[in-house]
């Protein structure tokens, strides 16, 4: 029998979430879904981001609701699209063996039309975002004096997020009969403060300690130079080929530049903002849950709320300002009782901030080494070697070929042939981690001679990798996205993408940055250039050459591959782009450029006049 069936779930229910791989329940399953089923109490349940909080109050929800009424009976708030989606769609599966069972998703950035058509027809279940859910409310569309149940899913953070006037409101629409489960990952002030306003003598369930992070989870953290930081970030990468990873950062600027970094170094990522519209939110997270994108660079806003099977690490690129944040982003990893890596790329100025949310989460962190270009390139080597060991032959296929492919080996040994395959993949690499420096920061290091003050750039040795900044008269208004105008400059003057610079799209003009020794050509592409009958310009911005400086030489740091998914070996036609070797990992944001990404100390704009940063300027890495 399937414990569920012992929790009080009926068959029909059991039978749907064996389909769905439920086999035993969660510890926050077990536990809180007998209380709720008795629906006779108030509950507040504590317990971390990935230990199955949506069927353990959903399974009970479906088992006391009345399906025969049409009217709502249970109404779902939670903080985000994404996870609004989720619980509906986990809901409906849950259901799936059920008569008359009609949930509708409430959230923004969708047609607000559809979803009051669908509450008109009749539904049981709301599930809703604050703001959408006001709005419905205040268009009086929907009435909630029958529901018996208020789920608040993730309150914490829709704390965090500033809906409780929103909450407030819609819950003084509800009757005061009702019951109120609330479930959240940490029990704030504000949490506590709702859980006594709304709720009569709840019962609660704490799995684990308050605020502390899953067991399951490990912590490390690497230490480097700021100037470092994004290759140091790559080659953490390089170093676990199966990596299936949520990368943070803290801006919406941040995960698209280092997004589109990513890309152009041939790395399968891509970036998830608020900025994004739902469709394009979606279609990131359609790939994302396939597998294409091996790497979702997100905000801590953009990520709440998704629910993704088997997230392998969490690279936090940039600590959050809240620590408690920070259990939420670990929490994407080691989800339904599996294991996962949560990973701080810090400066050793970001020691303290380590140890606070070590208390936080009640674990200790590893300090870990960046590893050596070496041990990438042997991790990567013998992942292949285990990849081809266990790929499945399709005999029926290949058995045509086998003949041919024998005949070409026929004058090598099995260990030749063995040879010959690894090099194919091994000498590339190799050479591309040839002479890869030491990115571990010295423990001495605190950075004072490095950065001086006012915002002043970094100190840089080796070559300097000089770029000219270029006008162009196209911007946001005609429809280009920065990736949109790297394609339109690759086109029509077919450089190759790797060598543009710093991209910066206005609206009605944009700024980029070639080698000096690109410019002509790019001036040349222009020439007979238009853009919808339009005479394309281009021109050297102020006083033409950015000082950019790159880093000297790092040892071929920099990547161009054709973008395998799931790490591994990645090719370029055989061929390594390796900027001659002189700017290894330069990338135009690999952490080289600071200030905001701004050439030579300040912002040159269009008038040639500088502007000096004087240090009030946030820097973006």
């Amino acid at each position: 029998m399937n414990p569920f069936s012992n929790l009080g779930i009926r068959h029909d229910i059991v039978n749907a979430i064996s389909e769905l791989g439920f086999e035993n329940p969660t510890p926050i399953q077990e536990q809180s879904i007998p209380v709720l089923l008795t629906g006779s109490n108030d509950f507040v349940g504590l317990a971390q981001t990935g230990t199955g909080k949506t069927a353990a109050f959903g399974l009970p929800l479906l088992e006391l609701l009345d399906f025969e009424e049409n009217h709502p009976q249970a109404l779902v708030l939670c903080p985000t699209r994404e996870l609004c989606l989720q619980i509906t769609n986990d809901l409906k599966n849950y259901a799936k063996n059920m008569r008359n069972v009609n949930v509708v998703a409430v959230y923004g950035g969708a047609s607000i039309s559809d979803q009051l058509r669908t509450i008109k027809r009749g539904v049981q279940i709301v599930v809703a975002t604050p703001g959408r859910m006001l709005d419905i409310i205040n268009r009086k569309a929907i009435d909630f004096s029958a529901v018996q149940y208020v789920v608040l899913d993730e309150a914490d953070e829709m704390l965090n997020m500033g809906f409780q006037e929103d909450i407030d409101s819609i819950l003084s629409t509800t009757p005061d009969e009702k019951k109120t489960w609330l479930f959240s990952a940490t029990m704030p002030s504000e949490v506590r403060r709702i859980a006594k306003k709304y709720m009569d003598n709840p019962f609660e369930l704490t799995m684990g300690e308050k605020n502390t992070g899953n067991a399951n989870i490990e912590h490390e953290y690497y230490v480097v130079r700021a100037r470092d930081k994004y290759a140091a970030f790559k080659r953490i990468v390089d170093f676990n080929p199966e990596i299936f990873g949520i990368v943070f950062c803290r801006t919406k600027i941040e995960t698209q530049e280092i997004a589109e970094s990513l890309i152009k170094d041939g790395y399968n990522a891509d970036s998830l903002h608020g900025d994004l519209s739902q469709q394009q939110r979606d279609k990131v997270m359609k790939r994302y849950r396939e597998r294409s994108l091996q790497l979702l660079i997100a905000t801590d806003v953009a990520a709440r709320g998704i629910d993704v099977n088997d997230v392998t690490h969490v690279i936090n690129y940039s600590l959050p300002d809240e620590i408690e944040n920070y259990t939420h982003r670990s929490g994407r990893t080691a989800r339904a009782g599996k294991t996962g890596v949560s990973i701080a790329i810090i400066n050793s100025k970001e020691l303290g901030k380590i140890r606070q949310i070590e208390r936080v989460i009640g674990k200790k962190f590893i300090k870990a080494e960046i590893p050596t270009g070496f041990d990438v390139c042997e991790k990567q080597l013998f992942a292949l070697v285990h990849k081809v060991h266990n790929v499945e032959v399709n005999e029926q296929q290949i058995e045509q070929y086998i003949p041919r492919i024998m005949a070409e080996f026929a004058d090598l040994s099995k260990e030749d042939v063995i040879k010959r395959f690894a090099s194919l993949e091994f000498n590339s690499f190799l050479e591309y981690y040839k002479n890869a420096p030491d990115l571990n920061a010295p423990a001495d290091d605190r950075f004072g001679k490095e950065r001086g003050e006012g915002g002043e750039k970094f100190a840089r040795t080796g070559v300097r990798g000089d770029f000219t900044r270029l006008f162009i008269n196209l911007g946001s208004v005609d429809g280009f996205s920065r990736g949109d105008l790297l394609g339109y400059i690759c086109n029509t003057t077919k450089i190759s993408g790797r060598t543009v610079g710093k991209i910066d799209v206005k609206g009605v003009y944009s700024f980029f940055e070639v080698p000096h020794d690109e410019v002509e050509k790019v001036q040349s592409g222009f020439k007979s250039a238009d853009f919808q009958g339009r005479e394309v310009r281009i021109e050297i911005a102020g006083e033409g050459v950015s000082e950019r400086r790159d880093g000297g030489n790092r040892g071929g740091e920099r990547r161009s591959y054709g973008g395998n998914s799931g790490g591994g070996f990645r090719r370029d036609g055989g061929n390594r782009d390796r900027d001659n070797g002189n700017r290894g990992e330069r990338n135009f944001y690999n952490g080289d450029k600071r200030d905001g990404g701004n050439s030579g100390g300040g912002f040159r704009d269009f008038s040639g006049k500088r502007k000096e940063d004087r240090g009030e300027r946030r820097r973006r890495f």
